[in-house]
């Protein structure tokens, strides 16, 4: 059932948190918890206050138990610690789906993810737009389709507050680019081009990062052979379009066993 659907966001006060929070509300779910790491001023303060919307009278609390504790679904965009430490807790309540859309974690963070989505259904995405999942199927569509002698390229912007650099969707555009080529992005995954013999390795896909200003998120890959270049580009225009992906993959995960997921499940590609 997702009638009354009832949400708690990790990480409310922060950038994201705050859209997911506002998404949740616009949209008619219930906000059941609200969480913010131990120490931040934000912790014990009533919803309303923080979001700017009167009325509100749920309390931002610094325990993941505590925030989930009425909740079906937890909503986390925070970092790679508090998202583990989170899942950890969440064990132990009444939650039914988590959606993550913290990026960059280790191998042994997604190990851990994987373990948790023995009893919790979990939707892990490094992006939540519906236009930045499509272009993954069009970046592995064109990869299949194109030689490997095509150079395969992955340009990424975000604003100057972003940490983990190639960004999750980048590196979900790369990914996809590899599995068109039929291998592992850790085999085909050039280092950065640096230095006085920075030559390009044959058949390797690179990364290229910018940091500039507010910018929300570009992504472009591009294929390259000596005669043509083909590029596929998406832009981001408004946060909420990936809280808005967040809530619909609250929903289809409630309707799903435990397991690990993504958004290509959720929407079917």
């Amino acid at each position: 059932m997702t009638s009354g659907l009832k949400i708690a966001i990790a990480g409310v006060a922060g950038r994201m948190g705050r859209q997911l929070a506002n998404a949740v509300i616009d949209g008619g779910q219930i906000m059941a918890g609200a969480s913010e790491a131990p120490g931040s001023p934000h912790v014990g303060k009533e919803l309303g206050e923080v979001l700017g919307r009167p009325g509100l009278s749920l309390a931002v609390s610094e325990s993941v138990e505590d925030a989930a504790r009425k909740a079906d679904v937890w909503i986390d965009f925070t970092a790679p610690n508090a998202t583990l430490a989170a899942l950890a807790a969440l064990r132990k309540t009444n939650v039914q789906a988590v959606i993550i859309g913290t990026t960059g974690f280790d191998a042994a963070g997604e190990a851990e993810i994987a373990e948790v989505a023995g009893d919790l259904a979990i939707v892990k995405a490094g992006n939540f737009s519906l236009g930045v999942n499509l272009l993954c199927a069009l970046t592995r569509r064109a990869a299949e389709s194109l030689g490997e002698d095509w150079d395969i390229e992955v340009l990424e912007t975000h604003h100057r507050r972003k940490v983990d650099a190639p960004s999750g969707t980048a590196l979900m555009l790369g990914d996809a680019a590899a599995r068109g080529r039929g291998a592992d992005l850790k085999t085909l995954r050039s280092p950065p081009y640096d230095g006085p013999d920075a030559r390009r390795e044959p058949g390797k896909i690179g990364f290229a990062v910018r940091r500039s200003g507010d910018v929300i998120g570009e992504h472009e890959v591009t294929f390259g052979s000596d005669m043509e270049i083909l590029s596929l580009s998406h832009t981001a225009l408004d946060r909420a379009v990936f809280a808005n992906g967040a809530i619909a993959a609250a929903r289809w995960a409630l309707r799903q066993p435990p397991g690990l997921y993504d958004m290509n499940d959720v929407l079917g590609l």
